[in-house]
C-alpha cells in the first residue's frame, strides 16, 4: 500500500489557530501546515480539528501566514470541519477582550460566543431577508423622556448616542426597544437587544414585529433546540437579520454593521453568566460598544450602581422622564409596618397576614373588577424554616442546608440541597423540636389569601408554572419575583409581603435588587389618577421603602454608588475572588505580581449559598480571597491573575483556582 505524500497549500501555507483547550497555559497560537487540497477552505475564522499531543481537538483558524516563529517541524492541521467563517474580526476582538477584562482563556469566551456546529443546517441555502423600507417612526413615546427624543435622532444619523433610560410604570419597553432599533436600521446599520429570559424575549419579539418583516428578526434563547438555535444565528452571521434579540450569549451574536445594542434590566441575575470565566452580558455589551463605536441603551424601571457609573462618569447620558410626568404615571405607593397584626380587629387581616388597610386596597381593587397582584419572595408552600424557640434556622444534619415544607399534609421538612427528609428534626443550638415559618412561600399564601377572599380566583405563578398574562377582570395573583404576569389594563392594587426577606440579605446587592423586584411589580399597577395603589409591609423609614414611596431609582442608585465608594466596592473598585483550597489560593498569590496599592482581604471560608469550585470534592473545604485594587488597575489585575493561572496550571503543583472578576455576589 502507498501513501500518498501531502503538499503545503502554494499560497500563505501555514496557519495560525487557537485550540479549544480549557487549559490556562495553552491559551495562546499555534501554527499548523494548511495541506493544498483543503487550502481553499482554510480561510480565517473557519473550525478546523488538528492533532495536538497526539489527540485530536477543535480549534479556529485565526490567520493564514507565509512564515512562522516556530522552532522545528510542524505538524498539519487535520481537516477543516466546515469553510464557514464563523469567527468574524468583530467577534475575534470582543472575545480577546472580554477574556482580557474577566482574566479568563480566549477558549472558554469562545465556547459562549460561537454555537456548536449543525452540519445539515449549515449546507442549506441562506434565505435571503424581504425587509422592506421600515416606516418613520412615531416619536411620542420617546418624547415622554426629557433626551428621549435627541436619542432617536442620534440614531437616525448613525451617531454612538449612550443611554441609560428609565422607563416609567406602565411603560411598554418593547415597543420603545423595538422602535430604538428600527430607527437603528432605517439609518442602514443592524441592532443587538440583550433580554433576561424568555418571556421578554417573546415581547420584544411581537414589538419588532409590528415594525419589521419577521425574516429581518432573529431571537436567539438558550431554550432553542440545536437546529434551530444555529440557523437563527447563521441568518444573523450571513447578513440576513436585522435586528437580532436574546439572551445574555446573544450578545455575542456576529451581527453585520452593529449600529445599537441595548440590554434590559441590567441588574437581573440570569444575565450573569455562571460559566467561566464568568462575564456579565452588560459589561461585555459596553465593551462591544465600544470596540465597534456603535450607539448603545440600558433600559430598567429601576437602575443599578454600574448604570449610574457610566453616566457619572460621562459615557452615558441619562434619559429619565420629569417629576410632573412620573408623579402622573405613577401608582400611588404606602408603606406599612408588619409588626401589628395581631392587633388588628378584622379578622380576615390576621388570616391572610395583611393589615387592614392592605386588605381594603385590595377589596377596593376587586369591587373595581380590576385584578390584585401579591408579590411574595419565595415559592413553595414553607420554604424555610427556624426554631420555634431560639430562631435559629433549621438546617439538615447531613448537609447544612435549609430545610423546607413542601406541603401542609405534614410530611417531614426536606433539605432544599441533598433533598433528604428528617422526620426528627430538634434544633441544633437549643434542643427544641418546635419550628417556625421564616418565609411564607406562593402555595401557602394562595391558601390564605383565598380563605380572605372567598368567592375570588385567586392564581400562582411561580417557578415552572409561570403565567404570562391575565384579563382584566377580578382576581388575586400571587407571583414571586420575576413571574409576575401582565394585566391587560394594569392591575389595581399590588401587595407586597415578606419584604424583609429581600431586604434583609446579607448581600452587597440587596437594597438594590430589592427596589428592582419592587418597581418592576408597581410598573403593572395603574397610575394614582385610576385609583391604583401599592402596599409595601415594611417601614416607610427604609432608605429603599422611601425611594419606592418617590418612585426615585436614579436617587437610589446614586446613594448605592456613594456608599460603594465610601467602603470601596464594586463599581468604585474592582476587585477579584479566588475561591479553592487554602494552599492553592495561598500558591496562586505568591505567583502574582500586584499592584502596591492592591488590598488582599482574607482568605476566608466560602459565602453560605456560593457555588463551590468545579472539580473539588464535596468534603474539601474551599475559601476565598478577595483582591481589590482601584478601578484603573482592574486591566492590571486581571492580566497578572490571567498569568498566575497559567503558571500554576503548568505546574500542576495545586488544584485549580477559580477566578471571578467583580462577582455579583461577594459574600
Amino acid at each position: 500500500m502507498t501513501t500518498r505524500t501531502r503538499q503545503p497549500a502554494a499560497f500563505e501555507p501555514i496557519a495560525r489557530v487557537l485550540p479549544m483547550l480549557s487549559v490556562p497555559h495553552l491559551d495562546r497560537d499555534f501554527d499548523y501546515l494548511v495541506p493544498a487540497e483543503q487550502s481553499d477552505d482554510a480561510q480565517p475564522g473557519v473550525r478546523v480539528r488538528l492533532r495536538f499531543h497526539g489527540r485530536l481537538v477543535d480549534g479556529f483558524i485565526l490567520e493564514r501566514r507565509t512564515d512562522t516563529d516556530h522552532v522545528g517541524k510542524l505538524a498539519w492541521l487535520d481537516r477543516v470541519v466546515s469553510g464557514e467563517a464563523v469567527l468574524t474580526p468583530e467577534i475575534r476582538r470582543l472575545v480577546d477582550a472580554v477574556a482580557a477584562r474577566y482574566a479568563g482563556t480566549r477558549a472558554d469566551v469562545l465556547r459562549l460566543a460561537v454555537p456548536p456546529r449543525h452540519a445539515k443546517v449549515e449546507r442549506e441555502m441562506p434565505t435571503p431577508s424581504t425587509l422592506s423600507d421600515v416606516a418613520p417612526i412615531d416619536p411620542t413615546g420617546w418624547e415622554s423622556y426629557g433626551r428621549g427624543g435627541p436619542f432617536l435622532t442620534a440614531l437616525a444619523e448613525s451617531r454612538a448616542a449612550r443611554a441609560v433610560w428609565q422607563a416609567l410604570p406602565g411603560e411598554l419597553w418593547a415597543d420603545r426597544f423595538a422602535e430604538a432599533a428600527a430607527q437603528t436600521v432605517r439609518a442602514g446599520r443592524a441592532a443587538l437587544a440583550i433580554v433576561p429570559d424568555q418571556r421578554d424575549v417573546d415581547a420584544l419579539w411581537r414589538s419588532a414585529t409590528t415594525l419589521f418583516d419577521e425574516s429581518a428578526v432573529v431571537a436567539l434563547s438558550a431554550g432553542l433546540g440545536p437546529s434551530a438555535r444555529y440557523r437563527r444565528w447563521l441568518a444573523a452571521l450571513r447578513g440576513s437579520a436585522r435586528l437580532v434579540i436574546g439572551t445574555r450569549s446573544a450578545v455575542f451574536a456576529p451581527v453585520n454593521d452593529l449600529g445599537l445594542i441595548m440590554v434590559w434590566d441590567d441588574g437581573d441575575d440570569t444575565l450573569a453568566e455562571p460559566r467561566a470565566p464568568y462575564p456579565h452580558a452588560r459589561e461585555v455589551a459596553m465593551l462591544r460598544a465600544h470596540q465597534a463605536r456603535c450607539a448603545a441603551l440600558i433600559g430598567g424601571y429601576a437602575r443599578t450602581a454600574e448604570a449610574h457609573a457610566l453616566v457619572r462618569s460621562g459615557w452615558a447620558h441619562d434619559v429619565v422622564a420629569a417629576r410632573p410626568v412620573v408623579r402622573a404615571r405613577t401608582p400611588r405607593v404606602v408603606a406599612l409596618d408588619d409588626g401589628g397584626y395581631a392587633e388588628e380587629r378584622d379578622p380576615a387581616a390576621r388570616t391572610a397576614r395583611l393589615p387592614s388597610v392592605a386588605l381594603r386596597a385590595a377589596r377596593v381593587a376587586l369591587q373595581t373588577e380590576a385584578p390584585v397582584l401579591v408579590q411574595v419572595p419565595r415559592r413553595g408552600y414553607v420554604p424555610s424554616l427556624a426554631c420555634g424557640r431560639c430562631r435559629a434556622i433549621a438546617r439538615c444534619r447531613h448537609c447544612t442546608g435549609p430545610l423546607s415544607l413542601d406541603d401542609r399534609d405534614g410530611s417531614a421538612p426536606t433539605c432544599r440541597w441533598c433533598g433528604r427528609a428528617d422526620a426528627a428534626l430538634r434544633c441544633g443550638r437549643c434542643g427544641s423540636d418546635a419550628v417556625r415559618a421564616v418565609v411564607v412561600g406562593a402555595r401557602r399564601t394562595a391558601e390564605e389569601l383565598g380563605r380572605a377572599f372567598p368567592g375570588t380566583a385567586v392564581i400562582t405563578s411561580a417557578g415552572e408554572a409561570t403565567v404570562a398574562e391575565i384579563a382584566d377582570r377580578p382576581a388575586l395573583v400571587v407571583a414571586t419575583p420575576g413571574a409576575e404576569p401582565r394585566a391587560t389594563a394594569g392591575y389595581g392594587a399590588a401587595l407586597l409581603l415578606d419584604t424583609w426577606a429581600l431586604l434583609g440579605r446579607q448581600d452587597l446587592r440587596a437594597a438594590e435588587d430589592t427596589l428592582r423586584r419592587w418597581m418592576a411589580v408597581s410598573a403593572l399597577v395603574r397610575p394614582r389618577d385610576e385609583r391604583g395603589v401599592v402596599i409595601v409591609v415594611a417601614e416607610s423609614s427604609v432608605p429603599t421603602v422611601q425611594s419606592l414611596i418617590r418612585w426615585d431609582p436614579v436617587g437610589h442608585a446614586d446613594a448605592e454608588l456613594a456608599a460603594r465608594t465610601d467602603v470601596a466596592l464594586p463599581p468604585s473598585v474592582h476587585m477579584a475572588a479566588l475561591d479553592g483550597t487554602a494552599d492553592a489560593v495561598a500558591g496562586l498569590i505568591e505567583e502574582l505580581r500586584l499592584p502596591d496599592s492592591a488590598e488582599l482581604l482574607g482568605p476566608a471560608p466560602l459565602p453560605p449559598g456560593a457555588r463551590r469550585p468545579p472539580g473539588l470534592a464535596a468534603d474539601v473545604p474551599v475559601t476565598r480571597m478577595l483582591v481589590r485594587v482601584r478601578r484603573e488597575q482592574g486591566l492590571e489585575l486581571a492580566g497578572e491573575l490571567r498569568r498566575g493561572v497559567a503558571v500554576v496550571s503548568a505546574r500542576q503543583t495545586h488544584e485549580p483556582v477559580r477566578v471571578q472578576i467583580d462577582p455579583l455576589h461577594i459574600g
